[in-house]
């Protein structure tokens, strides 16, 4: 019970506060950033991963390096 005085305390105090308008405002134009990213990544999740373990595999290997050009 205790908790939730605290909570509600500090909603309320968040509620008064201009800051808390603020905040809200930054999480919002993150979310408008971060979710079509995170929606693309999603779309191209097979691409990506392979182009990834391409790029590892040939970095193990070492192909397409010349020791001549080191």
């Amino acid at each position: 019970m205790e908790l939730l005085k605290k909570i509600s305390k500090s909603l309320k105090s968040l509620h008064k506060d201009e800051q808390g308008a603020d905040m809200i405002e930054y999480i919002l134009i993150i979310a408008a950033i971060a979710l079509p990213l995170l929606g693309v990544i999603i779309w191209f999740w097979k691409d990506i991963s392979a182009w990834v373990k391409e790029s590892y595999d040939e970095a193990k290997t070492g192909e397409g390096t010349n020791p001549d050009d080191l």
